[in-house]
C-alpha cells in the first residue's frame, strides 16, 4: 500500500503454532512458556492454547517476569505438545530510535534493576573491563547499544554444531561460535556491564521480508534494552529490523524463559515450529 508515494506497510495476519513430541520413560512434572505473551493478547484471532496429548489436567500461571506458564504432571510414554493460532501484525519493522538515551541507574524503575546484575548465562561482573574497553567511547544511549549489535554479531559465528545448554557469554566471547541464543546472551551482558538494562527474549520470528533460512525454523532469541523508559528490541543474530516478531516470553536470560522444563527425564522425538503469513480470511468459518 502506498500514500502519495510513500510504501505504508499493511496490516498482516500469522499463523504461529508447533509441535514437540517427547518419550518419557517414567511420569514427570512439565513446566512450559509456550503462550503467546500476555502483552500480544489483543492480537490474537484465534485460542491460543496449548494441547497435551494423552489429555491431562493442567494449570496456568504468571511467572514473576509476567510470563504465562503451563504445568502439568505428563505420563510415562509418548507425550505430544502443540497448537496453531492465529495473531494479528502491523507489518512494520522493529523500530528504530537512534535519539533514545541511557536511564542513569538511579533513576531505573525498581523491577529493571534486576537486568543488570549477573545471571546463569550472563556473567556481567567479568566484562566489566571488557565491555569499556570496547564501546566506551561510543556515544551513550541507542548508539551504545547498536554497537553492541554490531560488534557482536561480526565477531560470533552461527551454527547449530555449535549449541550446547552449558554455554554461557563468557564462553561466546572466547569461542566465539554460537546459536541464536549465545549471541543475545553475549549482548546482553556487554550492556549490562555498560549500565544498560537488559533482557532475554524469546518468541515465533518467521522468514517474512527475508529470504527463507536453509534451516529448520525454531523459535527465536533477540533480546530488550531499556532506554528512554521503555523496552526496545535488538537482535545480535541478524542485526536487522525484522517484520512478525511475536514476544512469547521475557527474563534475564534462557534460563528463565526455557521453552519446555521437565522435572525428570523427558528425550525429545519431535520439534516443529511454524510462522508465517496468511490471508487475511484464514480465521473466517467456511
Amino acid at each position: 500500500m502506498s500514500v502519495h508515494g510513500l510504501h505504508v506497510p499493511s496490516p498482516m495476519l500469522l499463523r504461529a503454532g508447533y509441535e514437540i513430541e517427547f518419550e518419557l520413560p517414567a511420569p514427570a512434572a512439565i513446566v512450559t512458556l509456550l503462550s503467546v505473551h500476555p502483552s500480544r493478547k489483543g492480537d490474537l484471532r484465534a485460542p491460543d492454547e496449548l494441547r497435551i496429548e494423552p489429555e491431562t489436567s493442567s494449570d496456568t500461571f504468571l511467572d514473576s517476569f509476567g510470563n504465562r506458564c503451563t504445568r502439568f504432571l505428563a505420563p510415562q510414554g509418548t507425550v505430544r505438545l502443540s497448537n496453531s493460532t492465529f495473531i494479528a501484525d502491523s507489518g512494520l519493522h522493529d523500530p528504530v530510535a537512534p535519539a533514545a538515551r541511557e536511564v542513569p541507574v538511579h533513576k531505573l524503575p525498581p523491577d529493571v534493576l534486576r537486568y543488570l546484575y549477573n545471571s546463569r548465562y550472563c556473567e556481567v561482573d567479568r566484562f566489566s573491563m571488557i565491555a569499556l574497553e570496547l564501546f566506551g567511547t561510543v556515544p551513550p544511549g541507542w548508539q551504545r547499544v547498536q554497537a553492541v549489535c554490531d560488534w557482536v554479531h561480526t565477531r560470533v559465528t552461527f551454527g547449530y554444531r555449535y549449541a550446547r545448554p552449558s554455554k554461557s557469554a563468557l564462553d561466546v566471547y572466547t569461542e566465539r561460535f554460537g546459536v541464536c541464543r549465545d549471541y543475545q546472551h553475549l549482548a546482553v551482558t556487554m550492556c549490562r556491564a555498560l549500565n544498560i538494562p537488559a533482557r532475554y527474549v524469546t518468541g515465533y520470528l518467521g522468514d517474512i521480508g527475508v529470504p527463507a533460512a536453509p534451516e529448520p525454523m525454531d523459535f527465536s532469541a533477540w533480546f530488550e534494552a531499556y532506554l528512554d523508559d521503555r523496552w526496545w528490541t535488538f537482535d545480535a543474530r541478524h542485526n536487522t529490523p525484522r517484520i512478525g516478531r511475536v514476544l512469547m516470553a521475557a527474563g534475564r536470560d534462557a534460563s528463565d524463559v526455557a521453552i519446555t522444563t521437565s522435572f525428570g527425564m523427558a528425550n525429545l522425538k519431535k520439534f516443529v515450529v511454524v510462522t508465517e503469513e496468511v490471508a487475511q480470511a484464514a480465521t473466517r468459518p467456511a
